[in-house]
This record gives structure tokens, sequence and C-alpha cells, in this order.
């Protein structure tokens, strides 16, 4: 890896993860900054992952979601243990993560929260999420993306 570093590309590099991290420096798009990261990668959105922080109960936790879509909360907070979830404040998810809301990486969080993987990801070789700011991308096996987040993988995009 090359350039400064996050806590995210950190994380990586410690949990001894293969990643490539891509710069795509400032985006602009009508469709979207999710659609706009695809289109600058040149792969389906359906590869491309964000990071969403929620408030399960009373426990912040992280649902990892295509960009194509959204979080169904009920069977994230399922995948946890929860009775609800809903989306977490921005300050909490902030603070909780040690990021930007918009650049919210799954890896290199303050606070390791529980985390659940949308199970959509396990049919590509290689998926991307935030590196820990906008417009820097990692691409990594979901494999790996489990392993170094413990996520649960559950189906929980919303269709």
């Amino acid at each position: 890896m090359t350039g400064k570093g996050t806590p995210a590309t950190t994380a990586a590099t410690r949990a001894g993860i293969t990643v490539t991290v891509h710069d795509l420096g400032r985006l602009d798009g009508d469709t979207g900054y999710g659609r706009a990261v695809a289109a600058a990668l040149d792969v389906a959105p359906a590869r491309v992952f964000k990071t969403l922080v929620v408030r399960a109960d009373t426990d912040l936790a992280v649902a990892i979601v295509p960009v194509a879509g959204d979080a169904d909360l009920k069977a994230v907070a399922a995948a946890v243990g929860a009775k609800r979830a809903t989306l977490a404040e921005r300050v909490a998810a902030e603070r909780a993560t040690g990021y930007v809301v918009g650049g919210i990486s799954p890896l290199g969080q303050r606070r390791r929260l529980a985390t659940v993987l949308d199970a959509s990801a396990l049919a590509f070789a290689t998926v991307f999420v935030s590196g820990g700011r906008r417009g820097l991308e990692l691409e990594l096996a979901p494999s790996d993306l489990v392993a170094v987040t413990a996520a649960v993988v559950a189906p929980i995009a919303a269709t």
C-alpha cells in the first residue's frame, strides 16, 4: 500500500489480509456516491458495499450492504440478536467508528462493533468497501472482510 494510510489500511496490514487500495480522488455524480464509485472502478454496483452504523436496541452495530440498495433493518436486528434496529445518529456513528459519515470503513474502527455483511458479497471473488475516507476504496475477498471484522453473514439487503 502506498500513500497516506488510514486506520482501515493499517487494520488490513495488521490482520495480514490482501487488499488493493483504489484512490479515486474526488467523485461527483448525479446517480449517488456509491454508483459513482462503481462507475469509477468500472465494476457492477453489486460489488461495492457501504458501511452503515445502526442502533440495534441500545447497542451500535455495523451493516455492510451493496451501495445500490439499503439495509433491511429488521433483518439486521435479527442477525445481531436485537428486537429492532434504526440508523444510528451521525454523531454516534462518527464517535464509535472514528470515521466521518460518508467515509466509514468496516475495518479499523475505533470500537469493534457487531458487524453483519450481506450474504450477496459471497458471490464475488472480491468486493469493495470504504478505506476510511471518501474516494478511498479497499478491494478484498469477502472471506477476508468477514475475518477482519468478525462479521456475521446474513441476507440483510432490502429488496
